[in-house]
C-alpha cells in the first residue's frame, strides 16, 4: 500500500510533490526548508532560526503521518555553508534527544528560495 501524506499545518509544497509518502512500512518525507507554515514565505533569521523552523516543519509532517521523532531511522541534511555545521548539529540534537537515526550531511551550492538548510527523513511505521 502506498499512501500520500499532506499536512494542512506544514508549509504547502512549492512544487509537484507531497509532504511525504508511506510505502512498505516506511514513511519518506520530502525535504523541508524554513518556510513559515502560515505565510508560506521564508522565515527571517540566521541558520539557528532556519534550522529550528525546518525541524518544526518536519515535526508537523511526522504528526500528520501519525509519527514522531522516535520513529525516524534516517535523515539527510543539506547545507549551503558547511561552516554552519556545528550550529545545525546542536539544534538537530535538541529535537532528536536520545534517538540517533542514521544521518548524512551534504554541502551543496544552493537550496530552493535561498534557504541555508533543508532536511528530509525516513521513519519506520510501528
Amino acid at each position: 500500500m502506498i499512501k500520500k501524506i499532506v499536512s494542512k499545518d506544514a508549509p504547502e509544497a512549492i512544487g509537484p510533490y507531497s509532504h511525504g509518502m508511506i510505502a512498505n512500512g516506511l514513511f519518506f518525507s520530502s525535504g523541508q526548508i524554513p518556510l513559515d507554515p502560515v505565510s508560506g514565505e521564508m522565515i527571517k533569521g540566521g541558520i539557528a532560526e532556519q534550522t529550528r523552523r525546518v525541524m518544526e516543519n518536519l515535526a508537523l509532517v511526522l504528526k500528520e503521518a501519525g509519527l514522531s521523532w522516535e520513529h525516524v531511522v534516517k535523515t539527510t541534511i543539506y547545507l549551503s555553508d558547511m561552516t554552519q555545521f556545528q550550529i545545525i548539529n546542536q539544534i538537530y540534537g535538541e529535537y532528536l534527544g536520545d534517538q540517533k537515526p542514521a544521518r548524512s550531511t551534504v554541502g551543496i551550492k544552493e537550496l530552493p528560495k535561498g534557504a541555508a538548510v533543508e532536511i528530509d527523513l525516513v521513519a519506520a511505521i510501528p
